[in-house]
């Protein structure tokens, strides 16, 4: 009897051990990100072409945002971008877009307030409108990390689909793709001109200042 105990408590350890070994390798392994046809987004241990290596838990990384205070009259963003950084470089990765293009709508949009609502409903940092959003598979516009790569994504469709014409790319993420895509040109809209010449503006600054 004593040496079947001794048998059954090795094994309890045995198999105790293994829990905490493959605990440990699961731990150090390689996570990416990729998206589907659809644009789905999935992540997986296998590396691979349009796959990026991230760092997960995502949300894990930006738990000290959501409970952070936002300084709105704050013209200078460089505090408030270091926080997003990983996010914001994740989302460029995976849509093929330049980070500092996703900083600077997100500096016009919503100057890095992930709770800012405007007039007309848009939402989060880079304002998504509420359909925008459901066709970006953003489920919580107010997620940082969901609203971002919906943000990025949306300017990856629209920049494909305008031949990559950057203006005419911002003025439908402001105006709406029907208004730009009907003329082929910024529609007449004093509120759309000034946008995109703002977030170029800041995508000219964001640039130069990584050069220097």
């Amino acid at each position: 009897m004593e040496r079947e105990n001794y048998k059954s408590l090795l094994i309890k350890v045995s198999f105790l051990m293994c829990i905490i070994l493959f605990a440990a390798i699961s731990a150090q392994a390689d996570v990416y990100m990729f998206r589907d046809e659809g644009g789905k987004t999935y992540f997986t241990n296998l590396p691979g072409q349009g796959r990026v290596k991230v760092h997960l838990p995502l949300k894990k990384e930006m738990k000290n945002i959501k409970g952070a205070k936002w300084m709105a009259k704050d013209s200078s963003a460089d505090r408030h971008t270091v926080a997003f950084e990983p996010v914001i470089a994740s989302a460029g990765e995976l849509f093929s877009v330049d980070p500092d293009l996703i900083r600077a709508v997100i500096k016009a949009e919503s100057n890095f307030n992930p709770r800012a609502v405007s007039p007309k409903g848009a939402l989060g940092l880079m304002q998504l409108m509420p359909g925008t959003a459901r066709e970006m598979n953003v489920m919580d516009p107010f997620d940082p990390v969901e609203n971002i790569h919906g943000g990025a994504r949306y300017l990856r469709q629209l920049l494909e689909s305008l031949n990559g014409d950057l203006p005419l790319a911002l003025a439908a993420y402001n105006a709406g793709p029907a208004r730009v895509a009907w003329q082929n040109k910024i529609p007449p809209i004093r509120e759309t001109r000034d946008y995109v010449q703002r977030v170029l503006n800041y995508y000219k600054s964001l640039k130069e200042r990584n050069t220097l």
